[in-house]
């Protein structure tokens, strides 16, 4: 079923063309991801999807009352409200009939009104949905409704807008970034809801693992022009990369052919035939074909790192408390030189203000922060460019300098600099508040680097950056022979940047953990199922009269067994934390952990399987 086509549209800014004579169609079921440059028209799409604006020629055909659900970059909550007050504003009728029970459970005494609300429930089987509307809050942390938007951070706003759009069900799902201001746990819990339910989704996002493991369609706006890729964001990588060497096969041969048919027009007559002439048009359209350029540039990320002591940063039993609310307890450790570590965490553990403490811009409560004297931080904050009223791109470099220095005592102007970051001349000349989001974290992101920081220190630098940003930056990061302190929600980048991670707990303490995210991840699920059987082995089987007599001492060897191997695990888990281990040490231990919990889950099952013949008797 068809729900959107998009018909020969077009869209324009003054002089800025975005895009012409693009179409595609979104139908029932597809989950499809808009993939664009900043500043190409990924935010501009969407809001003609929505109605919020319209093309300049060209129209967008939608199914009758398609009810649409979109989450912007900025919402429209009215600050008034409590959070419960926004989820029960929305026009559900399934919605109002649980506020009407819940309402009813308040006055346990009016006996008449909570019969009939009872009675709604049953028969529009609300049950369910209120289940799973309350999963939804609690995933995303927002389980005290009293509490009024006005007095929300930014990140719970943004999920709570997020929250109302799952709740309320529609037709189709318009994201614009839906991963942002989401922590790690609540990003993986909404690849699997979106990946399970049957959903109809048309978003713009960045995440790349939520590409790969949520979309089965990709469409491109590239140079003006669009390219559908049916697959997830491994087969797009894959036939855009076949797509760009025809077309560059493709060129080539056009260019052949001018050259030929150009020295044809050179050798004609004044006086042409109707042949001829035919011939002369069909040569200016090649001509055209044959000069067509790919806009290829890719920024150029150098910088001339100043040179980095053996004493780094010293973090001498640092604690902060903001009230009763702990962020760090007396945490302890000596920066070495090189070090990438990621910062990880739950919303509201800490993450920013470890940033902030280590960079001087918070007191510590109580230890001490030792800077070694050669280090010149970089630090990119989540707050992004500090936008004035009326400055252009231009002006906001040439605050460091008209010339800025980069390696080999070479040194270029600001508008090359800016160059490099994709801004061309004109764009140069623009107002900042004119660029988009993306453009802005690109500007943002160049004023850190020319100060040619050797400790670079990122919060969310991923936010609103396009993929071939992206692509560009972790290639950067990873030749970068300086420091890396970094905070990201978005796993691909940190599974190609960090050695190991600092894992930020709730009472203030700081796990370093040996490895990526994903490596952490495979980790930690790992400590799941022990924990279960583990459970389930303390609770004795009730009767072993009725196993044979060899079943009977399995079983009592099993559970010594598993009790022996949980001591061994543990045991290797804890030499993890020994920071002078060498990687070929990190190897041989990871290895024997990883024979130790095989050895564990081949027990446990051998455990259930006896333990089955327990319950059935």
């Amino acid at each position: 079923m068809n729900y959107i086509s998009v018909e020969n549209i077009a869209k324009s800014y003054g002089e800025r063309v975005l895009f012409e004579d693009i179409s595609f169609g979104i139908n029932k079921g597809q989950k499809i991801a808009f993939v664009a440059k900043n500043g190409t028209g990924k935010t501009s799409i969407l809001n003609l999807l929505v109605g919020k604006d319209s093309p300049d020629k060209g129209q967008i055909v939608m199914r009758k009352d398609l009810d649409i659900g979109f989450l912007a970059q900025d919402d429209d909550l009215n600050p008034e409200f409590t959070i419960e007050e926004c989820i029960f504003s929305a026009d559900n009728k399934i919605l109002a009939i649980i506020h009407q029970y819940e309402k009813a459970l308040e006055n346990p005494e009016d006996s008449a009104s909570y019969q009939e609300a009872f009675e709604l429930m049953e028969q529009h089987n609300a049950w369910d949905f209120e289940t799973q509307y309350k999963q939804i809050l609690s995933k995303l942390q927002l389980e005290d409704l009293s509490l009024q938007v006005k007095h929300l951070s930014g990140g719970q706003r943004k999920r709570l807008a997020l929250a109302l759009i799952l709740i309320n069900t529609p037709d189709i799902l318009i994201l614009d970034e839906p991963t942002n201001h989401l922590d790690l746990e609540m990003i993986e819990w909404l690849e699997s809801f979106f990946a399970k339910e049957k959903l109809t989704l048309f978003m713009v996002t960045h995440d790349r693992y939520f590409l790969e493991r949520v979309c089965n369609e990709i469409i491109e706006l590239d140079q003006g022009k669009l390219y559908s890729y049916k697959g997830n964001y491994s087969y797009y990588l894959t036939n855009k990369e076949e797509r760009l060497a025809i077309e560059q096969t493709e060129l080539g041969k056009t260019k052949n052919l001018y050259k030929k048919e150009l020295d044809w027009m050179r050798r004609q007559p004044k006086a042409r035939t109707t042949k001829s002439k035919s011939r002369i048009e069909d040569f200016h359209e090649i001509k055209k074909r044959a000069h067509q350029r790919r806009e290829n540039h890719e920024i150029q990320l150098e910088i001339n790192m100043e040179r980095l002591g053996s004493k780094i940063v010293e973090l001498h039993h640092i604690s902060k408390a903001f009230g009763d609310k702990i962020i760090l307890d007396k945490f302890h450790y000596v920066f070495k030189r090189g070090e990438r570590i990621g910062l990880i965490g739950k919303n509201g553990t800490g993450k920013s203000t470890f940033l902030n403490l280590l960079t001087g811009k918070l007191p510590v409560d109580s230890g001490k922060v030792v800077i070694g004297e050669t280090v010149k931080f970089g630090y990119y904050t989540q707050a992004g460019i500090e936008i004035k009223p009326g400055q252009k791109v231009i002006e906001v470099i040439k605050e460091f300098g008209e010339y800025i220095p980069l390696t080999k005592g070479r040194k270029i102007s600001a508008g090359q600099l800016l160059e490099r970051f994709l801004f061309d001349r004109k764009k140069q000349y623009d107002y900042v508040e004119k660029l988009s989001g993306g453009e802005q974290k690109r500007l943002y992101l160049c004023t850190v680097l020319i100060q040619n920081p050797n400790f670079l220190i990122l919060d969310e630098p991923t936010n609103d950056l396009d993929i071939l940003t992206l692509n560009v930056l972790e290639q950067f990061l990873m030749d970068y022979p300086g420091n890396l302190l970094i905070v990201s929600h978005d796993r691909y980048f940190m599974d190609k940047i960090v050695d190991h991670l600092f894992i930020l707990n709730t009472d203030g303490h700081i796990k370093d953990f040996p490895g990526n995210y994903s490596d952490y991840r495979a980790y930690d699920n790992q400590q799941i199922k022990p924990v279960e059987v583990k459970q389930a082995v303390t609770q004795a089987p009730k009767e072993k009269k009725k196993l044979s007599y060899t079943e009977s001492k399995e079983f009592e060897k099993l559970e010594l067994d598993i009790a022996s191997l949980e001591e061994q695990k543990k045991s290797l888990e804890l030499q993890f934390t020994n920071e002078e281990l060498s990687p070929e040490k990190v190897a041989k231990l990871s290895e024997e952990l990883q024979s130790i919990i095989h050895s564990i889950e081949r027990k446990e099952e051998r455990w259930l399987e006896i333990s089955m013949k327990l319950d059935q008797d």
